[in-house]
């Protein structure tokens, strides 16, 4: 990894004139995202966010309440609860509060984490680029992608075979049905095509796995 390292999350913290220590605060969140249940969602899946961020920096109207969004916003991650993304967001707010930092800043960063929970980038002015920032991996290229969807089926190892396919098939199918994926122009253009290609084959991979599942 090269981006979620120690001194960026120093940096940012400076940058909000944030109080404390900085790099306990980079402890505490780095061992959330290095829980043993974790394959998909761990400080790899951050490093890639901010990677991408980094290109697309430009775009942002808030860019320090967006980066701070992509540290928190899978800070929390049980895939048995339906809460994760509120429970995110209700820690960036309290760590925000309790180094100083400004109460609109937390609330935008709290606004952009929600916004993931949906993919809705209506929820503040810069959701569609987090959000576009947290799709990235649709669209990398297939070996991620597919190491991508491995991932994913480890964290989620206790739901029955023919009850994840029947759950993923469905929301790779919401991804396909939408008229834009990404809703950015510089993520449509770099990923879009990709993404569509990735989706549908994941999903023919799913149903032939699945002889009963309907169609999409």
């Amino acid at each position: 990894m090269n981006a979620a390292k120690p001194d960026r999350w120093i940096e940012l913290w400076r940058e909000v004139n944030a109080q404390g220590q900085p790099l306990l605060a980079y402890q505490e969140m780095a061992s959330l995202y290095a829980q043993p249940h974790r394959h998909y969602h761990t400080l790899r899946h951050i490093d890639e966010c901010l990677a991408e961020f980094d290109s697309a920096r430009h775009l942002a109207r808030q860019p320090v309440a967006l980066e701070l969004a992509i540290w928190f916003h899978d800070a929390v991650y049980d895939t048995h609860a339906q809460d994760n993304e509120e429970r995110s967001a209700d820690l960036a707010k309290r760590c925000i509060s309790a180094a100083g930092g400004d109460g609109n800043l937390g609330a935008s960063v709290c606004a952009l984490i929600m916004a993931t929970k949906t993919h809705d980038p209506s929820l503040h002015p810069d959701a569609p680029l987090l959000v576009d920032v947290d799709l990235s991996i649709l669209g990398r290229p297939t070996e991620r992608f597919q190491e991508y969807e491995a991932q994913i089926r480890r964290e989620y190892e206790w739901v029955p075979q023919t009850t994840f396919i029947a759950k993923r098939a469905d929301i790779l199918e919401g991804f396909l049905a939408r008229e834009r994926i990404y809703s950015t122009e510089p993520f449509f253009a770099k990923y879009e095509k990709q993404a569509r290609a990735n989706l549908q084959n994941s999903l023919l991979h799913l149903v032939a796995k699945d002889p009963d599942h309907r169609e999409a």
